[in-house]
């Protein structure tokens, strides 16, 4: 199984990767690193939500599965066909060492997704399916499951394929089958990537082969190792991610075409827009669809408050006041620019705060570092971007700062970015706490916006009151 580092980027960068060995991390003082404007901003296509570098971050995020209250909605193909959802991973009857691997892997019962996909995944004849779901919800683990239940080791060649948009993402999933798997070793797991060099007509004799589109159609039809009318299982993960790349989309059509009519397909998204479903639709033929019933997003159990300010020196202030009143857990603080990002974790790391810096110029893996520290609590500050703004779920964080106040491209309140910001905290039930830097009056009036956008009351605090900043805490 390959363990190689991951690649920096996505497939463009895949292209030109001549071997995996030479997959690198891409150092800070590269020149072929993302160009910065002279004041340190960055560039509007530069700010552009990256969907796959988001997923990845999720993954590495969540060590567990997150415990969603949202609700599942399950539309059946078959209305005649007994539907069940299971509460134990008992009442599946995995094979011995399957169960194992996902005791190992810390499942102790399945997360909704799981209770209601895992009986449709496993069930005889195969039924194919649809399923919405976030990060942490446990799919992968439910599909991965799937494939190895379905796998015959006594075959040596592949039967279950899965494809991914990046090749970072299907490295994810390879270790989620590798930790599965552990006690299945007669099952083996082969990556079609760009970079993984295989000669012509070797067949791979590998049950499972996880990949990246254009890869595996060149494994199925110019090296023609892999017979795709022996596949029985065929899993699209990421949909929403992938179709955002036009060639991963007809790509990914292009492999289903080649398969067997029985071969059971799987499709999973985390959202399900307009472009989602048609793809979806032609992808999975006759399918049952789980979706997540979604809450609204609230901020009743978040505390606003702003503060007024005349200068960034004014606001770092404020904040040093904040922190010397109240137990901060951990803090998210975001700022508007890299500029603005890395004086304020200069100035705070000369006081003694243990900081971490997150912001777009840095390549996937020093990201992902980065918010694994975090997670890991050996930092408990961290500063970026809106490139951290959306997906970013870590339990302990306890209070969000909004250094600068988030703006869209042309300057205007964006609401969809605050909500996204303050909701990092306040998370999972848990009581949060977001302060606003208010430093002019056009602040005061996108301040005001979000007010009444959201109709919650921003109260103003008074940063000097120590004994004011302690009440907010309690």
């Amino acid at each position: 199984m390959a363990t190689d580092s991951w690649a920096l980027a996505v497939d463009e960068q895949e292209s030109t990767t001549k071997t995996i060995g030479n997959l690198r991390i891409m150092e800070a003082g590269d020149a072929n690193s993302r160009q910065i404007d002279d004041d340190g901003d960055k560039s509007d296509e530069e700010e552009k939500e990256d969907r796959a570098t988001q997923s990845l971050l999720n993954k590495l995020i969540r060590s567990n599965v997150v415990n969603n209250t949202n609700q599942v909605e399950v539309l059946q193909r078959d209305p005649n066909s007994p539907l069940y959802s299971v509460k134990t991973f008992e009442e599946l009857r995995l094979k011995p060492q399957l169960l194992k691997g996902v005791y190992e892997m810390g499942f102790n019962r399945p997360s909704k997704i799981q209770e209601n996909a895992l009986p449709m995944m496993l069930a005889e004849p195969p039924q194919n399916l649809i399923a919405q779901s976030q990060s942490g919800t446990g799919k992968t683990a439910a599909f991965v499951l799937a494939m190895l239940s379905h796998v015959d080791p006594s075959l040596k060649w592949p039967q279950c394929l899965c494809i991914s948009p990046t090749y970072e993402l299907a490295l994810q999933t390879g270790k989620v089958i590798e930790q599965m798997g552990k006690f299945y070793p007669e099952v083996k797991l082969a990556y079609a990537v760009r970079g993984h060099k295989m000669e012509r007509g070797i067949k791979i004799k590998e049950q499972i082969v996880i990949g990246t589109p254009g890869t595996v159609l060149d494994w199925c039809i110019k090296l023609k190792l892999i017979d795709p009318k022996k596949i029985k299982v065929f899993v699209l993960d990421e949909a929403d991610v992938m179709i955002a790349t036009q060639g991963h989309q007809d790509q990914s059509i292009r492999i289903q075409r080649m398969l067997p009519k029985g071969c059971q397909m799987l499709l999973f998204s985390a959202t399900f827009e307009d472009s989602v479903w048609k793809f979806a639709e032609r992808v999975v033929p006759d399918p049952n669809i789980i979706k997540l019933k979604r809450e609204e997003e609230t901020l009743d159990t978040i505390k606003q408050y702003y503060v007024l300010c005349n200068s960034k020196e004014d606001k770092f202030n404020a904040l040093c006041n904040i922190y010397g009143a109240i137990t901060i857990a951990q803090a998210m603080i975001f700022c508007h620019t890299r500029k603005t990002a890395n004086w304020l974790a200069g100035q705070l790391s000369k006081e003694g705060h243990q900081v971490a810096l997150l912001s777009g110029e840095m390549a996937v893996e020093q990201r992902a570092a980065v918010i694994e520290r975090f997670r890991d609590g050996k930092e408990k500050v961290l500063i970026t971007t809106n490139v951290c703004a959306r997906g970013i779920d870590v339990e302990q964080v306890s209070v969000v700062i909004n250094f600068d106040l988030p703006l869209d491209k042309d300057g205007n309140p964006d609401n969809e970015t605050y909500l996204h910001r303050i909701g990092r905290t306040g998370r999972f039930g848990k009581r949060g706490l977001a302060v606003n830097m208010v430093d002019s009056q056009r602040s005061m009036e996108i301040l005001k916006t979000y007010e009444r956008h959201f109709n919650k009351k921003i109260a103003r605090l008074d940063t000097h009151d120590l004994d004011e900043i302690e009440k907010i805490a309690n």
